[in-house]
């Protein structure tokens, strides 16, 4: 197999031919990307859940809409936090800060970018936190599965932006991402959501 060149930290979004259910008008963010697979969290699917409801430790520092978000179709059981730290995406010469600084119980993924341990204690964390959303489930590819549906036209790769983990209109998301690209990809957030209405 050769080598798949790391996604993580980038955004999948799902293209208008993307036929799952599952990932209509998705945007994923990838946490993990490697030769052994994939995983990301869906970052415009709010849940009417609060976050008080299953870690209420946690709601204070949830930010709006203080709601879980379905990270996607795999271990709907489990919760994954995901959180930006201001400050942390470059060191002060502006290279990418090194990997495993930051906060304890937090760790990056990408920039500013992380997962919270959502075992440790939200205190050790509030004052470093500049937002952060809660996920039941992630989206999860094996070896050369997501590399597949990438060819296959499935998905979108864009860069992420710290906002996108916290935008306060996640039914937004999917338009607002395609729109801020420079490219053909600004035209596709015009698609509607229905196409026989065109």
């Amino acid at each position: 197999m050769s080598e798949v060149s790391s996604l993580t930290g980038r955004l999948l979004v799902a293209t208008p031919a993307l036929a799952d259910p599952n990932f209509d008008r998705a945007v994923v963010l990838l946490l993990d990307h490697d030769e052994e697979g994939s995983l990301g969290v869906i970052l415009n699917r709010p849940t009417p859940v609060g976050v008080a409801d299953i870690l209420e430790s946690w709601a204070a520092l949830a930010g709006e809409p203080g709601v879980v978000f379905q990270g996607g179709p795999v271990s709907l059981d489990s919760a994954l936090g995901v959180a930006v730290v201001p400050g942390e995406g470059n060191d002060k010469a502006g290279a990418p800060a090194v990997a495993g600084d930051g906060p304890l119980g937090w760790r990056r993924v990408h920039g500013a970018i992380g997962l919270v341990d959502l075992e440790a204690p939200p205190e050790l964390l509030a004052a470093a936190l500049g937002s952060l959303r809660i996920f039941a489930g992630y989206a999860g590819w094996g070896p050369g599965q997501l590399e597949d549906e990438l060819v296959e036209g499935a998905w979108y790769v864009v860069e992420s932006e710290p906002g996108d983990v916290s935008s306060p209109d996640p039914s937004q998301l999917w338009r607002a991402v395609l729109r801020r690209q420079r490219n053909e990809l600004a035209m596709v957030a015009t698609y509607p959501d229905d196409p026989s209405l065109n």
